[in-house]
């Protein structure tokens, strides 16, 4: 397991809700507040910034390659991505 956890604005911890690794996010960041639409990656509604532990998210997909995301940005969808390895990673929604 792995920790996901919402910052505000000054990026101190809100809430932190456990996440699995390599599986979807769709259940911890709805206990986070994120919005998802379509958690197919192609709306965009679970766009979040990662503030901290980037590296440790899986490559961007198809699906976010598509959308204009790069590496070299602090955006993940959290429809598509999967946690690598059992860390706190942050996240401003």
């Amino acid at each position: 397991m792995a920790e996901l956890a919402r910052v505000d604005e000054n990026g101190e911890i809100e809430e932190i809700v456990e996440a699995p690794l390599n599986d979807e996010l769709v259940e911890p960041g709805e206990k986070l507040g994120v919005a998802f639409g379509c958690i197919d990656g192609r709306c965009g509604s679970c766009r979040v910034e990662v503030t901290e532990g980037m590296d440790n998210f899986s490559e961007l997909t198809k699906n976010e390659l598509d959308a204009g995301m790069t590496k070299d940005e602090p955006y993940r969808l959290l429809c598509q991505c999967r946690i690598k390895k059992g860390v706190l990673i942050k996240i401003k929604i």
